[in-house]
């Protein structure tokens, strides 16, 4: 008896359809706009969504309903939550080292590298959530009987133009710092290379982060940046990923009001971090007390 072989039709491969994070949900741009995003040699990945101004603002929104519970939060909360997300990152290590190669043109050896450091880099401002503020607080030597205290609040909204040319490192540097102090974040991903940075959207939504916490859109980082600098409702922005011309223009727009702003610097991702970026958003609440006196004596505690 002869057997038959069975003949298997072509399989048709899934392509993935990339969008916005934003308040926790996965919206496309408004606008319907996607642009084409390629690898280093040209070829064709993906199409990304193009957001809008009122996709910026959208975000900003969203940020903004997100923030009293994010900061209400304990740090060592923050901290758990931050760790959770490494977690989660580590599960798909393998999808992520993909998508960094093709983004930034790196061997599969190179770019298991900058995707291992990038799962590190959560776990240690995991670790830093709940001792920040013995470092940039405490209490303050004072001439009379009172408790002079100081202690570091988050500043609110804050919009980060992610790094161009590190499309996750760079990426989950300038925006776990700002989260794990308390802040809420808008981030308007690398034009060139989105695609880690929106993937990174699917983890923050299983990984304990509260929706709103982190907004993520992809497009121009010249018309994203104008809005959010402009913003009445942000608070601050990290200008990471503008050249030195728009950051300059951002930076006259983030005056309005009196946003802190965090100038682009040359920075080497890879190397371990400082607490500058936990520091660049953290306001000072500082209280006074009267210590009291305890009998005619003046003692006083």
């Amino acid at each position: 008896m002869s057997e038959k072989t069975e003949k298997t039709e072509p399989r048709l491969s899934v392509f993935k359809t990339y969008k916005l994070y934003v308040g926790g949900k996965f919206p496309r741009s408004e606008s319907g706009r996607v642009y084409e995003v390629t690898d280093s040699k040209g070829n064709w990945l993906a199409n990304a969504p193009r957001s809008s101004r009122k996709d910026a603002r959208d975000a900003v929104v969203a940020a903004r309903k997100a923030f009293g519970g994010w900061s209400g939060a304990t740090a060592y909360n923050r901290g758990q939550v931050l760790y959770r997300v490494a977690e989660m990152l580590e599960g798909r290590r393998e999808q992520f080292v993909r998508e960094v190669a093709e983004a930034e043109g790196l061997s599969k050896g190179k770019a298991a590298a900058v995707v291992d450091a990038a799962i590190d880099r959560w776990v240690w401002y995991a670790g830093w959530t709940d001792k920040i503020a013995q470092v940039v607080g405490g209490a303050n030597p004072v001439a009379g009987p009172y408790f002079n205290l100081s202690s570091p609040e988050p500043t609110g909204v804050v919009a980060v133009l992610a790094p161009q040319d590190s499309s996750f490192l760079g990426l989950v540097s300038v925006l776990a710092p700002v989260i794990a102090t308390g802040n809420t974040a808008v981030v308007v991903a690398s034009a060139k290379a989105p695609l880690p940075a929106l993937s990174l959207g699917e983890v923050l939504a299983t990984s304990d982060v509260p929706g709103g916490v982190v907004n993520i859109l992809s497009g121009g980082t010249a018309e994203l940046g104008a809005p959010l600098a402009a913003h009445q409702d942000v608070n601050a922005i990290d200008l990471a990923g503008a050249d030195a011309e728009l950051a300059k223009e951002l930076e006259i727009a983030a005056a309005d009001n009196l946003k802190r702003v965090l100038r682009p610097q040359p920075v080497d991702y890879t190397a371990t971090p400082g607490t500058d970026r936990m520091t660049a958003f953290l306001e000072t609440k500082t209280v006074w007390h009267p210590t009291g006196a305890l009998g005619a004596s003046g003692s006083s505690y």
